[in-house]
């Protein structure tokens, strides 16, 4: 078998194609047979061995078995390079070969969401220097993962600036630093079905060399779906009954997304709208793009119907008399009825009672005081109908308006009937001037990039919350903080809205919270709770990747040695033992395997072990946490 793995790796090096950066790729390798792809099954065929071994003869056509060349190429002894091999002298590889439809893989960690927003940068861009791991854990490898976490490091901001909170309440906005996956687990102990909104701009996935969605997996697309798939789980149950979800998304994992959201919300209405938000366009290989996707996930039959600031330009007013074929009041008895508006104002005050056969009134219109009562009759005398029947009127009460046309009152109803377009087109959504350059006024020195429009996450939100004064909004993938500032500007409508911001990259600090803090300080309104999950061996991987040089790893391995939860396949003396094949390791891999060791279960303290002596969890914190998880 060993031999044949080499003839394969020979074949396949003759094709340049199937060669990146001077190595060859298991994923391209991979995705070629899969889709039987003619050069590579022509390769395979020269070689004799290979031929017999992936290819039956069935009366004199060969057939190739894809399913069995995907499991030898994707096997971990394909293309086995140092790192590999010593991770299996220590033990600690494992070789899972699961499709994607019996996956139960829980991703952790995810790199920086404002790299992969865009698709035309550079890999070194994309990659900052920085470096980041990312783990897939199997369902045998679970335990304690998705418990809740202890809470640490706690603030509170308002308009007089921070100080040091010693209550908490439900009514407290929130931005907690940390795993958003284990932050959603955290949060479900207290906020189950309390969510009104779920608005969340996931990483991107774009095929190119930017593509910082670089996880531990060659079958990249199978692991942003695993990576999505955990987080909308436990997202859905925060949702309350009428609570909806939206998603933005760009073209890349458009198809797929819409699949996982037809998955897991199964009686929900799923609604995908465009929103131009880079008229300028983005170059793509033929085309421009100067938009993005929404995906709007409610409970069927809800309604966001009549939300929408309706500007009067749009709406084309029509006769709210029925003047269609059978449009007598004798056709439908149930719609002819008074419509009593103010005769000053012009407001509908109400919807009278359907008339009885033998009541005719005199006119279209009778006047009776400072009222004036309406009648479906046309101008010819003929006694016609409404549109709607009484029981059904008072649904759209609010896209009706009365006007006074020669001598007579009329009511009209809006065309537009409030309805939100599936195209979004508004110089607001423009994510340049209403989103880079609004963080780059609020936090001098940003870094972030390609943050949303505050005025695009506003309707979206606008169109679910609505006049909803009190209800909470969830943000999971938290980035520069749009979210929490468009709830603030929402809340100048005297609204007591809530947010929740969910962030584990770096920048929470240095953008996310003091755009917030800005936004709160700058409109004297709002204030939030800040807090982070408690590090365990999360604080290991941090050293981890700031180490300088191989000494510098060394000293972390004696320290993890030493206090760290490890891997229950690791026993520290095999790495010990083998210290030299871990020095001839790349610098790179040798963080990579550090990182490996380290029990996943355990990168935040779990709030069931706040009292161990090991975590050294202050007396303040350990007050903070009841206080939070008995809200």
């Amino acid at each position: 078998m060993q031999d044949l793995y080499k003839e394969l790796i020979q074949l396949l090096e003759q094709d340049p194609a199937l060669i990146i950066e001077d190595k060859l790729n298991k994923a391209l390798i991979i995705d070629r047979a899969l889709k039987l792809d003619t050069a590579l099954l022509k390769l395979l065929l020269i070689n004799p061995n290979i031929k017999k071994q992936f290819f039956a003869d069935l009366d004199g056509v060969l057939v190739f078995d894809k399913i069995a060349f995907q499991r030898f190429v994707n096997s971990k002894m394909f293309l086995q390079d140092s790192y590999t091999q010593y991770k299996n002298k220590i033990g600690l590889s494992t070789d899972y070969e699961n499709y994607l439809t019996d996956s139960r893989e829980v991703v952790l960690v995810w790199p920086h969401k404002d790299c992969v927003l865009e698709g035309g940068q550079t890999k070194d861009d994309a990659k900052r220097n920085e470096i980041f791991y990312n783990t897939t854990l199997a369902p045998d490898d679970i335990d304690t993962l998705t418990s809740a976490k202890v809470l640490t490091n706690w603030k509170r901001y308002d308009k007089e600036g921070e100080s040091t909170p010693n209550k908490l309440t439900k009514k407290d906005s929130l931005v907690i630093k940390g795993n958003n996956l284990l932050t959603l687990h955290s949060l479900k102990e207290i906020y189950r079905n309390q969510i009104k909104l779920i608005y969340i701009d996931p990483p991107y996935n774009p095929d190119t060399n930017s593509n910082t969605f670089a996880y531990n997996n060659s079958f990249n697309e199978s692991t942003w779906l695993t990576f999505m798939k955990n987080r909308l789980e436990v997202a859905k149950q925060l949702l309350t009954i009428d609570g909806a979800i939206i998603i933005a998304i760009d073209e890349n994992e458009f198809l797929e997304l819409g699949i996982i959201i037809k998955e897991i919300f199964k009686g929900y209405e799923s609604h995908c709208i465009t929103i131009v938000h880079n008229p300028r366009g983005v170059q793509g290989t033929n085309f421009s793009y100067t938009h993005e996707y929404a995906f709007f996930v409610f409970p069927a039959g809800k309604k966001i119907v009549g939300n929408r600031k309706i500007e009067e330009a749009d709406i084309e007013w029509s006769n709210l008399r029925n003047w269609g074929s059978e449009s007598e009041r004798k056709d439908a008895k149930n719609c002819f009825y008074p419509i009593i508006v103010n005769k000053e104002t012009l407001e509908i005050i109400e919807f009278g009672e359907v008339c009885e056969d033998s009541f005719n009134p005199t006119s279209i219109n009778e006047i009776e005081g400072n009222t004036i009562k309406i009648y479906p009759i046309d101008g010819k005398g003929i006694q016609r109908k409404w549109r709607y029947a009484k029981q059904s009127v008072e649904d759209i009460k609010n896209l009706l308006r009365v006007r006074l046309k020669t001598g007579v009152y009329d009511v009209e109803l809006g065309k537009d009937f409030g309805q939100y377009k599936t195209v979004w087109v508004d110089n607001r959504y423009d994510a340049n001037q209403y989103g880079t350059q609004i963080v780059n006024e609020l936090v001098p020195n940003n870094t972030f990039k390609f943050p949303k429009s505050l005025w695009n996450v506003y309707d979206c939100i606008y169109s679910i919350v609505g006049k909803d004064k009190n209800a909470i909004i969830l943000d999971f993938f938290g980035g520069s903080g749009t979210t929490a500032h468009a709830v603030l500007e929402l809340n100048k409508d005297g609204g007591n809205r809530k947010f929740i911001i969910c962030e584990q990259m770096e920048y929470v600090e240095t953008v996310t919270v003091p755009r917030i803090k800005k936004v709160i300080e700058n409109n004297a309104i709002g204030s939030f709770i800040y807090a982070e999950l408690y590090k365990s061996n999360q604080q290991y991987i941090e050293d981890i990747e700031k180490a300088k040089n191989t000494n510098d790893l060394k000293t972390i391995w004696e320290q993890i040695e030493e206090t760290a939860f490890l891997s229950y396949r690791v026993l520290p003396q095999n790495i010990n033992k083998e210290i030299k094949e871990f020095e001839a390791l790349s610098f790179e891999d040798q963080q990579k395997f550090l990182i490996e060791v380290l029990d996943k279960n355990l990168l935040y303290v779990n709030k069931s072990e706040i009292n161990d002596v090991t975590h050294k969890v202050s007396e303040y914190d350990k007050e903070m946490n009841q206080l939070f998880y008995s809200m």
